[in-house]
């Protein structure tokens, strides 16, 4: 047998990792500036994730939600902490698609209704009504048409209002900060006239923070730049470091009950150990303080390169701008200067999204290669 054949691959074999470094098979060292996508928040191999994890697995990996889990209440109460998110109950699952996916399905037992507004440019997932509030039809399949969504411009909030008085939508779902689509956000006036357009009209308001949330934008979630308070949101990526883990805390407005939702995996005594050794290295090392240094650091020192048309994003959620598609700088940057980077839908967008635990000299180092790399292929133009 062999593997299903969906992805493009770098000709690169990781082994090893620890921080914000990967060691391939054959022995090169890369500095991972992309983190798998965002996942990596804490750094790769972090010594107490991997006690807590080791520690925890000796003891039971999995049992199934029909029993109680201390770790999952632990976990609750300390991401109800860190995030200031303590008015919301946690339902734990296992990806940012699964989150989404109870998300809205939530939103439509709430409302009684069942069509989503999402934006121009999201990203929510690849499963049934996540990919459906996807803004990408080669991704959706004729199966996922059955779900009802209407895609909108982001930042017009008379056009969201145009459709919510229809009365027909269940959720409005829209990302803290684009990832996938190109790191485009909403203001902080437009996040504001969604809380309130969403009370008005009686339709749940969900978050994804699947990739901008746990601290990445230099809040532990991107909307608490903008001073609201969603119903839902949905979480994944960076809450594990690599494990599979996500979730949606939701609003105690909204009121559980028994079979509502369900999940195999979910939650897991793994899952949960990882999870709130996540949240405890976070605190402890003062990560989210160090997103907002790093990131005044490197947009300070991109200033030095010239040709960028633009800086977007917050935190370490960044993604720098040129005039020509970035494929041929993260091809030199890899293999010449063993730096990983990102992609996005905007073939033009390079993407930045290390370890929460980067240092200046990273950046640096960044700075520099992309100064050689730059030098190289600009005299090829």
């Amino acid at each position: 047998m062999e593997l299903f054949d969906v992805y493009p691959l770098y000709s690169v074999t990781p082994e090893t990792a620890q921080g914000c470094y990967v060691t391939d098979v054959e022995g090169k060292k890369y500095l991972d500036l992309y983190g798998g996508h965002g996942v990596i928040s804490i750094g790769h191999s972090h010594k107490s994730y991997v006690s807590a994890l080791s520690q925890q697995i000796q003891k039971m990996g999995f049992y199934s939600n029909s029993i109680k889990n201390p770790l999952q209440e632990a976990f609750a109460k300390k991401l109800g902490a860190v995030s200031g998110c303590e008015e919301y109950n946690l339902f734990l699952c296992n990806s940012g698609a699964e989150a989404n996916e109870n998300a809205l399905k939530m939103a439509s037992f709430e409302t009684g209704k069942k069509k989503i507004l999402a934006f121009e440019k999201a990203f929510h997932g690849r499963t049934s009504a996540a990919v459906a509030a996807t803004d990408n039809k080669k991704i959706n399949a004729p199966l996922n048409s059955q779900h009802e969504v209407v895609f909108l411009p982001l930042n017009n909030k008379e056009l969201v209002e145009q459709e919510l008085k229809k009365n027909d939508i269940a959720a409005v779902i829209i990302e803290g900060i684009q990832g996938v689509g190109g790191l485009d956000q909403g203001t902080t006036e437009f996040f504001q006239a969604l809380e309130l357009l969403c009370k008005k009209y009686k339709a749940i308001l969900i978050l994804d923070e699947i990739q901008s949330g746990y601290g990445r934008s230099g809040q532990f979630f991107s909307f608490q730049h903008h001073g609201i308070h969603p119903d839902i949101i949905s979480i994944a990526k960076g809450m594990g470091n690599g494990f599979p883990i996500g979730g949606i805390l939701i609003s105690n407005k909204i009121k559980a009950s028994y079979g509502l939702l369900g999940t195999t995996f979910g939650g897991n005594h793994l899952a949960s150990a990882a999870g709130l050794s996540v949240l405890e290295v976070i605190e402890s090392e003062k990560l989210i303080e160090n997103v907002t240094m790093v990131s005044h650091h490197f947009l300070e020192r991109i200033q030095e390169i010239d040709g960028i048309k633009a800086v977007k994003g917050k935190g370490l959620m960044l993604g720098v701008r040129f005039d020509f598609p970035v494929s041929e700088i993260r091809r030199a940057l890899i293999f010449e200067e063993g730096i990983f980077t990102g992609g996005s839908a905007d073939p033009n967008l390079l993407r930045i999204l290390p370890p929460l635990s980067v240092g200046k000299k990273e950046i640096d180092d960044f700075i520099e290669a992309l100064k050689r790399v730059l030098a190289k292929i600009l005299v090829k133009k």
